[in-house]
């Protein structure tokens, strides 16, 4: 275990840098001159010039991408070319409390949901309610976040008032109502990933039931519970956690968009801001920290994967 622990701990470090180098890379080749568009268009040449040596954009690729990942290393991202006199690190530890605090609610409602839900539809999966369940799966399954989030907003936003479209409090200075507001748009993004994941988990349930081990199990005189939650589910467990790696990318992604439809100053934001103003040194750093946590996360379900069943090997 320990072994396996340490190689993933060296692949995580491996896939962060590569993560690194393609960002970089990827920025550097876009199109425009980040000179340019840090001293703003009507600059003299020879102020552009001034500006290019001190960022270092004189310098050898290899050289910029050294000088730029020893800083992340330690903690300076740069400065940001749209609020000029702040580090893009001091922006991102104002705006990464929102989007932490959402992307942990959402999890916590899709795990909450999508587990009992799954169990359910396979123990119903004679019944009538079986047909009902699909189609309502389903249907959740192909509305767009976004849309879930515009009539969340409608609906318990304005017609409800249970909380104040657009005004989020700060989460350092009231947690309480701040996790309050964010469970509007987090069962927003929830709700599709909660269909996909408990009808996953239903079909690997409904795999189980049909091998040896449980039919051994009922015979030795286990009831359907018994071997439902004694058995079936751990295995069935195994899956399901893999493919909560998979939602953790469509999550991001979606938060993202769904931090624009409520109004969310978090790091979806600044990056949607960052992109639209070519502030490069926030967009990079935003996504280098979006791809990090995905990996992250990654890494967590892989050690998971192990805990649940030893003699797997991924």
């Amino acid at each position: 275990m320990v072994k396996y622990f340490i190689k993933k701990i060296i692949t995580l470090v491996i896939a962060l840098l590569l993560v690194s180098l393609v960002i970089f890379v990827a920025f550097s080749l876009i199109p425009g001159d980040a000179a340019i568009a840090k001293a703003g268009f009507n600059a003299t040449p020879e102020k552009i010039q001034q500006i290019r040596q001190e960022m270092g954009l004189n310098l050898p690729i290899y050289q910029q991408y050294f000088n730029w990942i020893s800083g992340v290393f330690k903690g300076d991202f740069g400065e940001s070319f749209q609020y000029a006199g702040f580090s893009v690190g001091s922006l991102i530890s104002t705006k990464l409390p929102y989007t932490l605090l959402l992307t942990v609610i959402t999890f916590i409602i899709i795990l909450t949901g999508s587990i009992p839900l799954g169990i359910f539809a396979a123990k119903k999966r004679n019944s009538k309610a079986n047909g009902f369940i699909m189609v309502t799966t389903q249907t959740v399954m192909a509305i767009p976040p976004f849309f879930l989030g515009m009539l969340i907003t409608y609906f318990f936003g304005i017609i409800l008032k249970l909380f104040t479209p657009g005004r989020i409090p700060n989460p350092s200075e009231d947690i309480f109502s701040a996790f309050f507001f964010m469970i509007f748009p987090a069962v927003a993004i929830a709700l599709p990933k909660i269909s996909m994941t408990a009808k996953f988990l239903k079909t690997a349930i409904l795999g189980e039931l049909n091998k040896d081990y449980v039919r051994t199990a009922y015979s030795k005189g286990n009831t359907d519970n018994g071997v439902l939650y004694k058995h079936v589910l751990k295995n069935s467990m195994i899956p399901t956690i893999t493919f909560m790696g998979i939602i953790i990318a469509d999550v991001i992604a979606n938060s993202i968009i769904i931090e624009k439809v409520f109004n969310i100053p978090g790091l979806g934001m600044l990056l949607i801001n960052g992109i639209t103003n070519r502030d490069y040194p926030v967009v990079m750093a935003s996504v280098l920290i979006i791809a990090g946590f995905i990996i992250v996360m990654n890494f967590i379900i892989d050690i998971l994967y192990k805990i649940l069943d030893p003699r797997v090997k991924v």
